[in-house]
């Protein structure tokens, strides 16, 4: 079929093309008179085997025939897969009811949540808090690295740690979300995350002056502040129910690279404060008579060490499940 001329004028729908049929190459041409009025402007769709004519009635109802005159045109033969008669159409108009009425009876069973939207609004400002938190981390430390260069990395924690005081102290509602029901995330790597984190930065920076002038503060916090970038705005358009391609990709891909190096530089910052702690004796324990032996706080970093690595192996784990979820391809369901 080539070059179609299409049309319905006066309810008439008028067809002509050039094509190959019964009688070789040759132009081919019809045309048919509704029995009532039709639209005026017929949808076409023309593949190499056929093309499809829709033409759709003005009003819903039904018809004794499909053209004026009263003998069918020979060429015309209806297509009894797709036929259906007023008694089929009543039928199926009454299970398509019979559907509705159920489904509306199961979601009338299930309890409307009165909090939703309150619920909704709180984690839109708990994600939309914490992006701008990292946001401001991740700004003035990059600012400060290109004004300072290395000498930035010296006094990073002075300049930054009350911001992220402040961020991952909020961190720990993602458990408590977690716990009540209110986000679907699975609640072992959210502790795992969030008591990691703020091991290292309240326990060994917070604590130690000596640890905090050190350059692998730097690399924590820049590591911690990317990845959460783009984790807080995903999170904080799907409350929404927006997806935004670019984000996703980008959220369950910056971690690959990023959640391993965040890892070593706080492997690195527990290697570097345990001669520290050994010295000072800081947050050992001494245990009373008859043992009398003291447990130096040093010896349990070194096995939080190994705590470490396969925390992190639980999360790169838990990610690379989401990331598989997310962005691989999707599975076609079988009819």
């Amino acid at each position: 079929l080539q070059n179609p001329d299409i049309s319905i004028t006066d309810n008439v729908l008028r067809f002509k093309a050039q094509g190959h049929g019964a009688k070789g190459d040759n132009i081919y041409e019809f045309q048919i008179e509704f029995l009532e009025p039709v639209e005026p402007k017929p949808v076409c769709r023309v593949t190499q085997r056929q093309l499809n004519i829709t033409v759709q009635k003005k009003e819903s109802n039904w018809w004794e025939r499909l053209t004026k005159q009263e003998k069918r045109p020979l060429f015309l033969a209806p297509d009894f897969d797709r036929w259906l008669d007023e008694s089929d159409a009543e039928m199926e108009l009454k299970e398509k009811e019979e559907e509705k009425i159920n489904k509306m009876k199961i979601e009338s069973r299930v309890p409307k949540d009165p909090f939703k939207h309150l619920k909704k609004g709180y984690l839109i400002m708990y994600n939309l808090v914490q992006f701008l938190g990292f946001s401001w981390i991740f700004v003035n430390m990059t600012v400060r690295l290109f004004i300072l260069g290395k000498d930035s990395f010296y006094d990073t924690f002075h300049t930054i740690a009350d911001m992220m005081y402040f961020c991952q102290t909020l961190a720990l509602m993602e458990i408590m979300n977690s716990l009540i029901g209110l986000v679907r995330s699975p609640l072992i790597p959210a502790v795992v995350q969030v008591f990691g984190r703020n091991f290292i930065l309240f326990v060994v920076l917070g604590s130690l002056e000596e640890m905090q002038s050190k350059p692998v503060v730097f690399f924590i916090f820049y590591f911690w502040s990317i990845i959460e970038l783009f984790r807080y705005p995903y999170y904080m358009l799907s409350c929404i129910g927006i997806e935004w391609k670019p984000l996703t990709w980008l959220r369950y891909t910056t971690w690959i690279p990023f959640y391993p190096l965040g890892g070593l530089a706080e492997a690195v910052c527990i290697v570097q404060s345990i001669p520290i702690f050994s010295e000072t004796g800081k947050f050992s324990l001494g245990l009373p008579n008859p043992l009398n032996v003291t447990i130096q706080f040093s010896f349990l970093l070194q096995i939080y060490l190994i705590a470490l690595f396969l925390g992190v192996f639980v999360n790169f784990r838990h990610l690379y499940k989401q990331r598989k979820q997310h962005l691989g391809p999707k599975k076609r369901k079988m009819k």
